[in-house]
């Protein structure tokens, strides 16, 4: 429970999905500079661990995608911030942009939260959010250089 609840950040008060987020913080800063390959390595590792821990937590808890459980916002904001510029302005922007694709649940996000269950379903939805947040952060910083 401790590493499904993002080191208890998910059993904080209020918006759980958002403390998660702001934990994940603390390992990505020092995981940030690893070699892109070993980077998306640990990004693997961390889904097939994120998936038997969210799936195991979901069961402790008896319920479907409680929201104590937050390895899945850790694995969406290291995907958001992979290859982020070395600055802390990207990051807060990664940090918001995550957040923005992980609430509103953009299709496929959507579809996944509501058709696959147990822990591959709970990783799933943050991973495509991750994934719309990196790509966002991406253009964005490109566009911001430009100007």
């Amino acid at each position: 429970m401790f590493f499904a609840t993002g080191f208890y950040s998910g059993n904080l008060p209020k918006c759980p999905g958002t403390w998660g987020t702001a934990a994940a913080l603390v390992p990505w800063f020092f995981m940030r500079n690893l070699p892109l390959p070993s980077y998306l390595a640990m990004l693997g590792v961390v889904f097939v661990i994120g998936c038997l821990l969210a799936g195991s937590a979901e069961k402790i808890l008896d319920q479907a995608d409680a929201g104590p459980i937050v390895i899945d916002e850790f694995l969406g904001m290291f995907i958001a911030l992979t290859a982020a510029p070395p600055h802390p302005t990207a990051w807060g922007i990664g940090f918001l942009l995550f957040r923005v694709f992980d609430i509103f649940k953009p299709f496929p996000c959507s579809w996944f939260d509501k058709h696959i269950h147990g822990g591959f379903g709970i990783m799933m939805d943050d991973v495509i959010a991750g994934i719309y947040a990196f790509i966002s952060l991406q253009l964005l910083w490109m566009l911001g250089a430009l100007w």
